[in-house]
């Protein structure tokens, strides 16, 4: 008997370890399947499609990162050859969707296109977690939403070249497509724009930066940065390889006190105006009874339409107060008719816009002032406008405070946490959103394009708080961008979420460990 007990122990010690298919986000069919596993040997190929020679170049770079195994890729597979295969199959529903298929002999990932390909590349990657046996298994998947977006704020922080695509990289683990760029704002601007170069002469710098949370102390140090328009093309370039938009935002009206510093002539008064210090909302904005601010608009849209190909441009449209344009004479010889001030500014950029094939996305404020009805909406205060807007008819994606804004703290008590901006919301939260519910008709469902999460950095002054800030919640977002709500179970994902945390480890990127107390540093007073 005891010789019985040591040779099944011996045997579990010195059997391989499988892969495990329970990975972040969950797919919609995994069916386990009888039979022997198809085991990772160097000798095993990619076989890739023709047109999926990238798709095969970031599997087999996976694949040496997570098993230390380099496999060869090829065109055509030979007879008797253990492969992995890649392929695009116009029989499948949906583009992004895709069919992971292995059994003892093969692997086989057919997409609805190349992305589609990519995403089931990404769900071999994290059944992997090191193991090089894999059980025979089909997994059937698609997205529920078209919009599964990230969002990172480079004006109130700057972050260089080499983060954006580690950022990129951490949306491409996630089954991610957007990159929201918010490039301008009041504390900087960080696009070139070669008609207005003052912009980054000027607007990229201020002389000071608030201490604390908009106290009456200002650190009186340098800062600044911008990205040139050859290293935007980089990260546009950079992006699109792993599937990913980007949608950059030029904030207009308000929130343009770095461009009125750079150009006076653009405000109401003239000036002087000097880049933010402190965070918030600025009286100061674009005069839009000044034709030279339309001239202003329409170069920085051409430029900005030119570095990025994305149908949907952001143009912001949030916070904008108005007591500059009352006491304007310009703006109030404005003929409005029925209009508002900032509706009328906003209808003239939709119309450039449109003129040039493109679509504006803006934030829900946008509807309080005649939005046209082909404008998309961004809905940051909360679901409610998001869902007005979608039952007017309006496409939408969601990104509320209540569960997206992820420079919120993720532990209620934050006396150790790094960040200082206020709110709080949990994983728990993130994962229960539904950006669209039963309460929304089937004409406005049809209307939720997607979710996305924030991440503005006024408290976010190094790459690992931005990274501590978004992980874990990131994988909570990706279940609900991806996961139908049926197959959602919170403390399912909790299980499958902490197998992720080693590719989280593997990468080196910074998270919250409050759900792993064991793994949290001691309370400062212990040391």
């Amino acid at each position: 008997m005891k010789n019985f007990l040591l040779i099944a122990l011996l045997f579990v010690i010195c059997s391989p370890a499988r892969a495990q298919y329970d990975v972040v986000p969950l797919p919609q069919s995994v069916q386990i399947q009888d039979g022997e596993p198809f085991v990772l040997r160097e000798e095993v190929r990619i076989v890739a499609q023709e047109g999926l020679q990238r798709e095969a170049v970031f599997l087999r770079d996976y694949l040496l990162e997570t098993i230390g195994k380099e496999l060869s890729i090829v065109s055509k597979p030979q007879k008797g050859m253990r492969a992995i295969s890649l392929s695009v199959s116009s029989k499948m529903d949906q583009k992004e969707g895709y069919t992971l298929t292995v059994d003892k002999d093969r692997i086989s990932i057919v997409g609805g296109s190349a992305a589609g390909v990519f995403y089931g590349i990404q769900t071999l990657r994290k059944s992997l977690g090191g193991a090089t046996n894999l059980s025979p298994v089909v997994i059937k998947d698609a997205p529920r939403f078209s919009w599964r977006g990230m969002h990172l704020d480079c004006s109130r922080h700057f972050f260089p070249v080499s983060f954006v695509k580690k950022y990129i990289d951490l949306l491409a683990m996630h089954n991610m497509n957007v990159f929201h760029w918010h490039l301008t704002d009041d504390q900087g601007w960080r696009i070139e724009i070669k008609k207005w170069p003052k912009l980054i002469t000027v607007g990229s710098h201020r002389t000071g930066t608030i201490i604390g949370t908009n106290s009456d102390i200002d650190d009186e140090t340098p800062y600044g940065g911008y990205y040139t328009q050859e290293e935007a093309r980089e990260i546009v370039a950079y992006a699109k390889e792993r599937h990913i938009t980007i949608v950059p935002e030029i904030d207009m009206p308000g929130h343009m006190l770095a461009a009125l510093a750079s150009y006076p002539e653009l405000g109401c008064t003239g000036g002087p105006y000097q880049v933010g210090h402190y965070w918030g909302v600025y009286k100061d904005v674009l005069c839009v009874g000044n034709e030279k601010v339309y001239q202003f608009v329409e170069d920085v849209l051409t430029e900005v339409m030119d570095i990025f190909p994305s149908e949907v441009i952001h143009i912001g449209g949030d916070e904008t107060p108005t007591e500059k344009w009352e006491h304007c004479a310009k703006c109030q010889a404005l003929p409005l008719g029925d209009n508002t001030l900032q509706g009328y500014f906003t209808k003239r950029v939709f119309d450039f816009l449109t003129s040039h094939q493109r679509r504006a996305l803006g934030w829900d404020e946008l509807l309080e002032n005649k939005a046209p009805q082909d404008a998309m909406i961004m809905s940051w205060r909360g679901t409610e406008p998001g869902a007005k807007a979608a039952e007017k008819g309006h496409d939408v994606v969601m990104s509320p405070t209540t569960h997206c804004y992820f420079d919120y703290q993720q532990v209620e008590d934050a006396l150790f946490e790094p960040s200082r901006c206020g709110g709080f919301i949990p994983i728990e939260k993130v994962y229960g959103l539904d950006p669209a519910p039963d309460s929304l008709s089937v004409d406005a469902k049809r209307h939720i394009l997607g979710v996305q999460a924030n991440l503005w950095s006024e408290y976010m002054t190094t790459e690992s708080i931005v990274e501590y800030q978004a992980l874990p919640r990131m994988a909570a977002l990706a279940e609900v961008q991806w996961t139908q709500p049926v197959r959602k179970d919170y403390g399912d994902f909790v299980k499958r979420l902490t197998r992720m945390t080693e590719l989280y480890d593997k990468y080196h990127y910074r998270y919250c460990k409050h759900l792993w107390p064991e793994r949290q540093m001691p309370s400062r007073w212990q040391f």
